[in-house]
């Protein structure tokens, strides 16, 4: 019986401890507000944010350490701990540690940061982010899958690209074939030829490449519309030329009937003999 008293009192204390060191561990949280890799421009600021929570009120954050990993470095290099420590003017940290921000980012502030927060009982959280520079568009392509009809862009390493298809420089509609794969695929709706070519850009810039298939068979559609209007224009042309001579051979016509009714203009009579005319003897 004392054997049996001993072992559940001992399994009592395991389970408080137990409870303990989840209710510790649980009363306090870090993450990033933002899960994603983070992408920055050469130059500018890098901000970083995180939220601290804690489940009891009355416990308080003591301290929050900024590191930083490179991608080639294993070890980690404190850049800000908040309420003492800033490593230069570079870096500055804001809203009781939550916040970092790294002014004048350069390549070499690529890689991992990791903030750490500890609370009043001793229990400390991490979370970590990853942290790329944006980069300019590099080395664009375009190959082509002449059995399926199908042209694909490629471009090296450039940050967040975004294509755009333009046949014979103008931007490819639906009726010429339809975009896939965020853009970067063709599938063709017309013959392959002409001149296709895809423009990759991004916040920094653009690049382009243009693949050249067999030249495309001109439509005799313009060349009928051009006979059509010279025949319009022809017919026009009679047309008022008609009007033209109507007019005139009107304005004639009755220039003569006046001519011939003008008594200035009538001639006359002519007799064969003189009636009352004497013969001098």
């Amino acid at each position: 019986m004392v054997e049996m008293g001993l072992l559940e009192l001992q399994w009592f204390w395991l389970g408080l401890v137990f409870q303990l060191c989840v209710l510790q561990s649980s009363s306090l949280s870090v993450r990033f507000l933002n899960q994603q890799p983070v992408y920055v421009v050469s130059g500018q600021i890098l901000i970083l944010q995180v939220q601290i929570d804690l489940d009891s009120p009355d416990d308080s954050i003591t301290k929050v350490i900024w590191e930083h990993q490179a991608k080639r470095n294993s070890g980690k290099t404190v850049v800000a701990e908040y309420p003492t420590k800033s490593s230069g003017g570079r870096v500055a940290v804001e809203k009781g540690g939550a916040v970092m921000k790294l002014s004048n980012y350069q390549r070499t502030d690529s890689g991992e940061y990791t903030v750490t927060a500890s609370d009043r009982r001793g229990n400390q959280k991490s979370a970590t982010c990853t942290v790329h520079e944006y980069e300019a568009v590099h080395h664009v392509s375009v190959m082509v899958n002449v059995s399926h009809a199908v042209l694909h862009c490629r471009e090296a390493w450039g940050t967040d690209p975004t294509f755009s298809w333009f046949h014979e420089q103008a931007a490819v509609t639906q009726a010429v074939g339809k975009v896939l794969d965020s853009g970067s695929t063709l599938h063709l709706s017309i013959p392959l030829c002409g001149h296709f070519t895809c423009v990759v850009s991004n916040k920094l810039g653009h690049s382009s490449a243009t693949y050249t298939a067999e030249p495309c068979e001109k439509s005799n559609g313009g060349t009928a519309v051009a006979v059509v209007c010279l025949l319009l224009l022809l017919l026009l042309a009679g047309v008022l030329g008609f009007l033209y001579w109507r007019r005139r051979s009107g304005t004639n016509d009755w220039r003569r009937l006046v001519s011939s009714e003008d008594p200035a203009n009538r001639a006359e009579p002519a007799y064969l003999c003189d009636v009352g005319r004497e013969e001098d003897v």
